[in-house]
């Protein structure tokens, strides 16, 4: 079975994410280990950790994966913003590591107007800084974005920018499906599907791609907007989620949903069924 599922909520602690994922039919999921709306998190006890890997242990769930908070902005032009980033994203990674999740996933940042190349620059300075001191069991996964505003990260090739500029970091690529359509690239077929996958390994390999976010698009393509809608109800349609679902050199890649949970996780169980279903039709 491939490990899909969907982000969960830590309410209560960071734990119970497992059991909501696994009441939801997931068999990978998506966690923040804090607060995303705030700099600062309660910190993580021992015993918090212990209790996370003991339920993760002892459940049906596979691949658990991070994503650091909203605030950050390791492409900030403003000192103050960039060094509490940076101070931010070591700390999350620190969080990930106590708690055994090896995968911390993040938005590569804007520029404010600084300029593209400017952004880049200084999100590739934050990231000597970071490696300098961070874990080393944490890989950072850099997610394309929609590119909105100012937002980085909506060509593949800033992604691989960064990789090639930061030799010493631990990279590797969480791609979305809804970003990378509003972006401009069309996952609306099969063949639209296979040209996008081979331009991302012309330009960073599929080697690095270590989740995706599966997320159909509210709007249309190369919006630029980034509007999440369930599988197979958006612009996407279902026939590219049937393409990657069926993609042999992803199987065992988690892929996790990012799409409207409804009540009691309901539209997650939906959109779980979905892809499935999409994974088994020939």
């Amino acid at each position: 079975m491939q490990p899909i599922g969907a982000h969960m909520s830590i309410a209560g602690g960071a734990h119970l994410a497992i059991s909501r994922g696994e009441e939801a039919g997931c068999t990978a999921i998506q966690v923040f280990t804090k607060n995303a709306s705030r700099w600062r998190g309660k910190p993580l006890g021992i015993d918090d950790a212990e209790a996370f890997r003991s339920a993760w242990s002892g459940s049906a769930i596979g691949p658990v994966i991070a994503h650091d908070s909203y605030l950050i902005n390791l492409a900030a032009p403003e000192e103050d913003k960039w060094a509490r980033s940076k101070a931010a994203f070591l700390d999350e990674m620190r969080r990930c590591a106590l708690l055994g999740i090896p995968r911390l996933v993040m938005h590569p940042g804007a520029h404010m107007g600084a300029g593209e190349e400017a952004g880049l620059e200084r999100l590739c300075r934050a990231f000597e800084d970071i490696f300098r001191d961070a874990p080393d069991t944490v890989t950072v996964l850099l997610e394309n974005t929609a590119g909105q505003g100012t937002y980085l990260g909506n060509r593949f090739e800033h992604l691989a920018e960064v990789m090639e500029k930061v030799p010493q970091g631990r990279f590797g690529v969480c791609l979305d499906t809804c970003h990378a359509f509003a972006a401009g690239y069309d996952l609306s077929s099969a063949g639209g599907y296979a040209a996008v996958m081979e331009e991302f390994d012309r330009h960073i390999g599929t080697a690095h791609l270590l989740a995706f976010h599966l997320n159909d698009s509210k709007k249309g393509l190369g919006c630029r907007v980034d509007r999440h809608e369930h599988i197979g109800q958006g612009a996407i349609g279902e026939a590219g989620f049937a393409a990657l679902m069926r993609d042999e050199r992803f199987q065992r890649i988690p892929k996790i949903l990012e799409t409207p949970k409804g009540k009691d996780d309901a539209m997650d169980r939906m959109n779980l069924a979905t892809l499935r279903r999409l994974a088994e039709e020939s």
